[in-house]
């Protein structure tokens, strides 16, 4: 009977260091989904070309909180301006004057350079030229004919801005780095 005592406490050992891992596991990714990165499917059309519904990203949801957006940044949105998470682009920072003409955003007075934007951009209602209040962003869907965006829903508070989409999961043949 001797021999099984060193047996059984090891096998206990074993069990408890099993469970200790997996716990330290499972709290340390449920830590960085909810704070650091996470993973967001998109769920409309108000980005294509450069972003299409299906697709599986990578949210940094940490940069925010550290620094300011940049216009160009792809930003999810969770805040009151929308009772859904939306996936935009910002257009304008705080300070910022913007102007729409000829189908065109200008910023500061200087046109905006936009090579992913799919179609005209409009007023959609916005009064115009438009400044950006303190402590928000502008921001539009690169489907500038098809989006719900700030021409509509104003100005989005930086508080609001959940994370920038950073990475392209799936599909895996558009898998990399977004721009």
């Amino acid at each position: 009977m001797e021999p099984e005592q060193p047996r059984t406490r090891k096998w206990v050992r074993e069990v408890r260091d099993w469970l200790l891992s997996l716990t330290i596991a499972v709290v340390a990714a449920l830590l960085i989904q909810n704070y650091a990165f996470a993973q967001t499917e998109v769920r409309n059309v108000s980005m294509q070309h450069t972003l299409f519904e299906g697709q599986r990203l990578i949210e940094d949801k940490l940069s925010y909180h550290f620094d300011q957006p940049n216009r160009g940044d792809i930003v999810i949105i969770s805040g009151p301006e929308s009772d859904k998470r939306l996936v935009k682009r910002v257009i304008g920072l705080p300070g910022d004057m913007l102007d729409i003409k000829d189908g065109h955003v200008l910023i500061n007075g200087t046109v905006l350079e936009e090579p992913y934007v799919k179609g005209l951009t409009f007023s959609n209602g916005l009064s115009i030229p438009y400044t950006v209040p303190d402590k928000k962003v502008f921001v539009m869907g690169d489907n500038r004919e098809n989006s719900q965006d700030s021409r509509e829903l104003g100005p989005i508070s930086i508080s609001s801005l959940e994370g920038r989409a950073v990475f392209r999961l799936w599909p895996l043949n558009k898998f990399g780095l977004l721009n």
